[in-house]
């Protein structure tokens, strides 16, 4: 290599920098916006001769984010919170004023209720009930000896709370807004880029059994991300809001879709296992054209509509192409194998000609017309959320007796920290490791606080040279925060500097203040420590693996009991929010996520069957004998999921078996046999997770088919 070849090859110092600012310019903007919407807060809030201006200051690190739509979705909440919380402290001194010890209990059980509450969503709605019981400590606990001032303290933190929640609103929308929509829109091209890749490949023969699941957990991922996104993009702009059904629609198609293809993977890889390879091969050439119609030039950025007339083609090739395939099948099994598939296969191909649609719709400039009304449903452990309670509860009550006892006058301080971290930490996957994280933090910013207070601020004057003495301090906690894997050590850090730099118009220079405070957040941070200690959220535990499969299992009798109205998009979404909680709160490749994740994909297909097995029997209703036997073969099923062992398991097959046989008596209820055969080659499947319930693994082993 030359010299110049060389020098050519070595990046300058130049290029070196502006590639590294490039990377780092997403976070020197959220430092800079935090830092401009915290002070421009504190010169308003001192102005306003607010009491605590170091409230407000506060809340604005607290909602600060990269992304503008996420900022105005907490700042949303938390006002929220703030206003309920602010109620239920003058309801509570109301009911118990002067009676300390019942006004703290009864303080104790609302942030308890609260935590809880917290703990049934996984979005920024948990953030609402965190800050009501939050709020409800920092209004009532300081007046706990002077009712009467009550009001005036509700009045006081809401407005100090909601003149931080504006300035942030404000400031991250109109200061270089970076726009939740842009990468919520990225996100939608990419996810339909990627789906439309994988069926391709998949309907060409391409992809195992192995990576299929593999897909299928991206793709829950993916569903789960998009609707955190859309659920915050809404407060952007008019468009968004506009935009948020069709979104919305888009998602439940992505996961029907999704859903099927897995379903006719298994059943094309089954018929190949029980060495039935002229059905499967019939299938396989059957639905041929669509991985054709999809061979087309879609990036993420493209335009969906090219595919819909390829589509549309593909579905008729298939109409025209079946009868032949179907007249070489010789015996009555292999029909009523390749009847099946056909059924899934048209299925699918309307699911994903739906999705196209929908995503065409939503690349175009202009709305047609408003999207069908679906709603994406959340899957809530209310034992967990109990557990939430009773741990903040006892670790309220306990810190209170303490206060009570001692009669430490910092003790308020030391009762809100522990309410802030006990409902925020309530539903992280290992809350023990983010309060330690939490604590490092506050060690960290009680000594920055101590050296900019009284080392840097004592020797300053007026608003400017504040800033000047606070900011480098504050810049520090702020980068930190930006971490993603130290993000809690940035927040503990912040709120311990702010906290003790007890700001007001006429500052106090006090050591021994300052010390009390410092001891007081430290008992706060531990004592919600101690309190997940004693009472663990239980993730990764036998008992929440058990109830994780419990809740797993009961999803096959919700779809088999559940009024069908909008039964498939509830049933969708539920799954995949479980699915996604099981993902996050195990350890990825250890055996309890491996049996969750199994038992999962089973649940997933046998429900969607059960819900396409009804629908049928409500569009076209069987006569009598034979809608006796396949309503006890639902509940057969519902039960062996509910139950799930030997004698079930057999109860379910031979349940299965009757109805079929039955129902292939009348050529008219051609639908119904195929849903019935779905399930019957479903439970059969000796490499599922229901394998271990059979009594002898009698079917062929064969080949495993790719797509």
């Amino acid at each position: 290599m030359s010299v110049t070849e060389a020098n050519a090859a070595t990046p300058s110092l130049r290029e070196v920098f502006k590639t590294a600012l490039r990377q780092e310019s997403a976070t020197l903007l959220f430092v800079l916006k935090t830092l401009l919407a915290l002070y421009i807060t504190c010169w308003l809030a001192m102005r306003l001769a607010l009491s605590q201006p170091s409230t407000a200051m506060l809340t604005t690190v607290i909602v600060a984010n990269r992304q503008t739509g996420l900022v105005l979705a907490k700042s949303f909440y938390r006002a929220i919170g703030t206003v309920v919380g602010a109620l239920g402290a003058l309801l509570i001194v109301a009911l118990f004023p002067l009676e300390r010890v019942l006004f703290l209990a009864a303080l104790s059980v609302w942030i308890g209720l609260c935590a809880g509450g917290a703990t049934l969503y996984r979005n920024f709605k948990a953030y609402a009930f965190v800050l009501a019981g939050y709020t409800a400590a920092l209004v009532a606990i300081p007046v706990v000896d002077h009712p009467l001032g009550a009001f005036d303290s509700a009045v006081a933190r809401m407005s100090e709370v909601l003149l931080g929640v504006g300035v942030s609103g404000a400031v991250h929308d109109l200061v270089f807004p970076s726009r939740i929509r842009d990468s919520m829109r990225q996100l939608s091209r990419a996810q339909f880029a990627n789906f439309i890749e994988f069926v391709q490949r998949a309907m060409s023969g391409k992809v195992a059994r192995a990576d299929m699941e593999n897909a299928h957990l991206r793709f829950v991922r993916d569903a789960v991300t998009l609707e955190d996104l859309r659920s915050s993009v809404i407060f952007e702009d008019p468009e968004a809001r506009a935009r948020s059904g069709h979104l919305m629609l888009l998602n439940q198609q992505f996961m029907a879709a999704s859903t099927t293809l897995q379903s006719l993977h298994h059943l094309i890889n089954r018929l190949k296992r029980r060495a039935h390879h002229e059905p499967a091969d019939a299938l396989i050439e059957l639905y041929a054209p669509i991985s054709k119609a999809l061979d087309a030039p879609i990036e993420a950025g493209a335009a969906a509509r090219v595919l819909l007339p390829r589509l549309q083609n593909a579905r008729k090739a298939m109409d025209l192409h079946r009868p032949a395939l179907r007249a070489v099948l010789r015996s009555d099994d292999d029909q009523l194998d390749f009847d099946t598939g056909v059924t899934l296969a048209e299925q699918f191909v309307g699911e994903l000609y739906d999705y196209v649609d929908t995503a065409s719709a939503l690349q175009a400039p202009r709305l047609a017309g408003p999207a069908e009304r679906v709603h994406f449903e959340r899957s809530n452990d209310f034992a967990g959320a109990g557990l939430a309670l009773v741990r903040t509860t006892l670790a309220i009550g306990a810190l209170s007796l303490f206060w009570i006892g001692s009669a430490w006058p910092d003790g308020p301080l030391a009762l809100i920290l522990a309410t802030v971290f006990a409902g925020l930490l309530a539903s992280a996957p290992n809350p023990s490791r983010a309060v330690s994280q939490v604590f490092v933090g506050f060690l960290i910013g009680t000594v920055a606080a101590f050296v900019s207070l009284f080392f840097v601020l004592n020797q300053m004057d007026g608003f400017l040279l504040f800033i000047a003495g606070t900011a480098p301090f504050l810049i520090v906690g702020l980068v930190i925060m930006a971490s993603p894997t130290h993000t809690q050590v940035g927040v503990g850090y912040c709120i311990a500097f702010i906290f003790l730099q007890a700001i007001k118009n006429q500052t106090d220079f006090n050591i021994l203040s300052f010390a009390n405070d410092t001891v007081a957040q430290l008992v706060g941070v531990a004592a919600a420590g101690v309190a997940f200690v004693f009472v663990p959220t239980g993730f990764g535990t036998i008992w929440f693996i058990r109830r994780q499969l419990d809740r797993l299992r009961r999803q096959v009798s919700f779809a088999a009991t559940a009024p069908l109205a909008g039964l498939r998009s509830r049933f969708e979404s539920v799954n995949h929010d479980l699915f996604g909680q099981i993902v996050a709160q195990t350890q990825r490749g250890s055996q309890a996520s491996r049996t969750l994740v199994a038992w999962t994909l089973s649940v997933h297909e046998m429900g969607r069957t059960l819900i396409e097995l009804r629908n049928d029997m409500a569009s076209r209703p069987p006569p009598g004998d034979v809608h006796g036997a396949i309503n006890r073969a639902i509940d057969a099923v519902a039960r062996l999921y509910e139950q799930p062992g030997t004698i079930t398991y057999e109860h379910a097959v031979h349940a299965l078996a009757a109805a079929t046989v039955l129902t292939s008596r009348d050529e008219s209820l051609r639908t119904l046999l195929d849903d019935l055969h779905l399930l019957r080659l479903a439970l059969v499947d000796d490499q599922s997770v229901l394998a271990e319930f059979m009594r002898s693994k009698q079917l062929s082993q064969g080949e495993n088919h790719a797509a």
